[in-house]
């Protein structure tokens, strides 16, 4: 998800939703050959435009495969981190308005 969010320094507002509708068969390929065939015509369609595009993601290949090797539905899970942040935001709310707790059993009780 951050190197999609990082893409977009590069890229103009006028074509983000481009460049999304570009990436996203690369990150939801079900391996690591059909993410690099759908990154080389990316790689074709923007690259001339996003250079810079292409060296991010290029240094950052070999951390990208990774994640293809999980299924489809905790990949899903992955790329939607906003649910987990929101609920840490919220757990981090309750302590630091609560204060100290005499023991962790008293800290999950509050929360």
């Amino acid at each position: 998800m951050h190197l999609i969010r990082n893409s977009f320094r590069y890229a103009g507002r006028q074509h983000r939703d481009g460049i999304v509708k570009a990436l996203k068969p690369v990150y939801t390929a079900p391996s690591e050959q059909a993410a690099k065939d759908r990154f080389d015509e990316f790689k074709a369609e923007w690259g001339q435009r996003y250079p810079a595009i292409l060296q991010l993601w290029e240094s950052s290949w070999a951390e990208f495969v990774p994640f293809l090797e999980y299924d489809v539905e905790i990949r899903r899970v992955i790329c939607t981190t906003n649910a987990i942040e929101s609920i840490n935001a919220r757990y981090r709310q309750a302590v630091r308005a609560r204060g100290h707790f005499p023991n962790e059993a008293a800290a999950l009780k509050d929360l």
